[in-house]
């Protein structure tokens, strides 16, 4: 039987077809989303964009969005793509092209990651649909800012966003040693706060 199991930096293993929140660590999380890139790596700058810069974003729009928001609630927004730090990310042409098997591994690494900080397994329809809002703007910041897509282009695929929610906030690229750690107090200032 092919193995089903990452060793983590942590040195936990994480079983992707039963993952449990004892394997789950932040660290792990904020350091392998600080190497994976979003939008393949097809972005301007000298690093890539990576998923925890992107995950910072989502929240803090989040948060602006839905003022005042729960910490938990901002917690999941935080956490929204945390799977992706072991399966990684794929850009949504290949999601479509994989099928609903992504989508199931993706849940359950999601269901097992809510439960070790706290948060119920699975996040209410309206809280994922907020979340998501605040992820189209946040493809539609990085798609105008870094990823070359023209306004109008971004308008079509992401919808155009209130320019209120998105007045002051700039996409930043960073090394990944310091999204990293931007990414776990920014965990920590959240958990702190439940």
């Amino acid at each position: 039987m092919a193995r089903a199991w990452q060793r983590m930096l942590s040195g936990r293993r994480l079983d992707l077809l039963d993952p449990t929140p004892v394997d789950i660590e932040i660290e792990d999380i904020a350091h392998g989303l600080a190497f994976v890139a979003r939008w393949n790596g097809q972005t301007r700058g000298d690093y890539a964009y990576s998923v925890a810069e992107h995950s910072l974003l989502v929240e803090a729009l989040f948060a602006r969005m839905y003022s005042p928001a729960p910490a938990k609630w901002r917690l999941a927004a935080l956490l929204h793509d945390a799977p992706e730090y072991v399966i990684g990310d794929m850009i949504s042409p290949v999601k479509a092209a994989v099928g609903p098997d992504y989508g199931k591994l993706d849940d359950r690494l999601a269901a097992a990651i809510h439960i070790r900080f706290g948060l119920p397994a699975e996040t209410p329809k309206r809280i994922k649909a907020r979340i998501k809002k605040a992820d189209r703007i946040s493809a539609w910041m990085e798609a105008t800012q870094i990823a070359g897509f023209s306004i109008a282009e971004a308008n079509k695929f992401f919808g155009k966003p209130d320019p209120s929610v998105i007045d002051g906030l700039d996409i930043h690229l960073r090394a990944p040693v310091k999204v990293r750690a931007a990414y776990t107090a920014r965990h920590t200032e959240l958990l702190a706060q439940l």
